[in-house]
């Protein structure tokens, strides 16, 4: 298996994506205001994980990444959607995004819901220059649209946003918290790993492993967000530390204890790992991406 610097992919990768959402948000044919908007929160800044994990998938499979940028534009644009929308004053009613004022704070309420609804509509049309420009297969290009269609859904994200607001205030058990988590964060990692095994032409049997490790790596993602809001610092994580305390949140290190949330850290992300080994991969990038998501301090 071949090692792979994973800072230095990232850098790159990411570079190569912003590029290419720039690109196209900037050829739309539209007026200048929805296109400020959704400029504005596309340029916020972030990890753009879900368009990394995509590409890197690629990669691991032996295929070039580049061939996978119109798709991860299009989680990014998807994701990017459910932050404006979850910081209107109808959801999570914040002002500030990673340091910036949020959406509807610059543009207003109602563009900033037509800016969250652009960027989803437009995120299938870039899934379309696949065809187009990569010459994809046509009924693979379906069959991507579908599982983004379904990880996007009401079967995924938008689901466990509903779960997630219709829990507050409630007493939640572990078994829905996981359900949260799984749907509302869960769901577009999983797309990207199997958008990027797709895209590769991996097995069936692959595509299924890759799905449990997106559970893996979900939940692991989302349990080590809750450890930092205990011991992380604040001009790192870029919120309050304490804040989900404050709220009364229920979280993993409330249901399990701080070590219990800890361990149950390691354990999906040694069972991501394990997953990943089964597997014949060309390089080390998804294994330390793993990695990433338990070390992580922001």
């Amino acid at each position: 298996m071949e090692l792979v610097n994973l800072e230095q992919f990232f850098k790159e990768n990411k570079q190569l994506v912003e590029e290419y959402l720039t690109a196209n948000i900037s050829e739309l044919h539209a007026p200048t205001v929805i296109v400020d908007a959704m400029k504005y929160s596309l340029d916020a800044g972030g990890k753009r994980i879900r368009p990394l994990l995509l590409l890197a998938t690629l990669q691991s499979f032996g295929k070039d990444e580049a061939i996978g940028l119109p798709v991860a534009a299009a989680v990014e644009m998807i994701h990017t959607y459910s932050l404006i929308h979850d910081d209107l004053p109808c959801m999570d009613d914040d002002d500030y995004r990673r340091g910036k004022l949020t959406n509807h704070k610059v543009f207003g309420e109602a563009m900033a819901v037509l800016a969250g609804d652009a960027l989803l509509t437009f995120s299938f049309q870039v899934i379309t220059r696949l065809i187009k420009e990569y010459k994809i297969d046509p009924l693979t290009g379906m069959k991507l649209v579908e599982e983004l269609a379904m990880a996007a859904g009401p079967e995924g994200m938008v689901g466990g946003q509903v779960a997630d607001m219709e829990g507050e205030g409630k007493s939640l058990s572990l078994n829905d918290l996981i359900y949260i988590h799984e749907h509302k964060t869960g769901k577009l990692l999983e797309f990207s790993l199997v958008a990027g095994a797709t895209l590769a032409n991996a097995s069936e049997e692959e595509i299924k492993k890759l799905r449990e490790v997106a559970y893996h790596i979900g939940l692991a993602f989302q349990i080590k967000d809750d450890i930092l809001d205990i011991e992380g610092e604040q001009e790192k994580i870029g919120k309050r530390v304490g804040s989900d305390t404050a709220n009364d949140k229920v979280t993993y290190p409330s249901l399990l204890t701080l070590e219990g949330a800890k361990d149950k850290l390691q354990e999906h992300i040694s069972a991501a790992k394990a997953l990943l080994s089964s597997l014949e991969l060309k390089n080390d990038l998804l294994h330390q991406v793993c990695d990433l998501i338990g070390n992580r301090d922001h």
